[in-house]
Order: C-alpha cells, then sequence, then structure tokens
C-alpha cells in the first residue's frame, strides 16, 4: 500500500527555519524520483523541490538558495531544509513521487510563516 507520512512543520518567524521530514513505502523509495509539494491558501499544489534516486535535485525558483532536499536510502526517508523562510512560504506541504504516479496522497504538514 502506497503512504506517504509528512511531520515537522509549525509556525515560524519569518527568517526562520524548519526541517520536514517524509517516511514513504520502501519500494517505492527505491525506484521514483521524490519531490516536495506545497499548497498554499487559495493556490493550486506546486511542486518546490525535487530528487531524484541518485541525489540529482531541482528546485522552483521561488525557493531556490534557501531550500534543501535530501534522501536516505536507507531509512526511506526524504527531507526538506527549509532556511531564510518568507510569508509566502506558508503553505500545507507535502511528499510524493515526482510526478505524482499513484493517486494517493498524505495529510501533509502545515507550515506558517508569521511574525
Amino acid at each position: 500500500q502506497v503512504q506517504f507520512v509528512e511531520s515537522g512543520g509549525g509556525l515560524v518567524q519569518p527568517g526562520g527555519s524548519l526541517r520536514l521530514s517524509c517516511a514513504a513505502n520502501g519500494n517505492i523509495f527505491r525506484i521514483y524520483t521524490m519531490g516536495w509539494y506545497r499548497q498554499g491558501p487559495g493556490n493550486q499544489r506546486e511542486l518546490v523541490a525535487s530528487i531524484t534516486n541518485g541525489a540529482s535535485t531541482n528546485y522552483a525558483d521561488s525557493v531556490k538558495g534557501r531550500f534543501t532536499i535530501s534522501r536516505d536510502n536507507v531509512k526511506n526517508m526524504v527531507y526538506l531544509q527549509m532556511n531564510s523562510l518568507k510569508a509566502e512560504d506558508t503553505a500545507v506541504y507535502y511528499c510524493n513521487t515526482q510526478p505524482s504516479r499513484f493517486g494517493v496522497w498524505g495529510r501533509g504538514t502545515q507550515v506558517t510563516v508569521s511574525s
């Protein structure tokens, strides 16, 4: 069964940092490129970062230089280190394969950037 479990969100002041974590099924993790997505208030879900199983990364222009995606192939975990957070980063963050292949999404983790 395909499953994604995100954690690590919270309330942070502008300029602060958070580290998100995602646990994924082992079979999926080993095969596919993984991504972090977000959906802000009134917005469509968007891809912010992706990482191949060979650890090549790609980032949306809006987060480039501030966010870092990484993966642990032993623990089947994907991480998103978010630095220099801005109010516009406020969103629910999800992980999934990239592109999303299975029609399944986790609950996500809420990130709120506010003073």
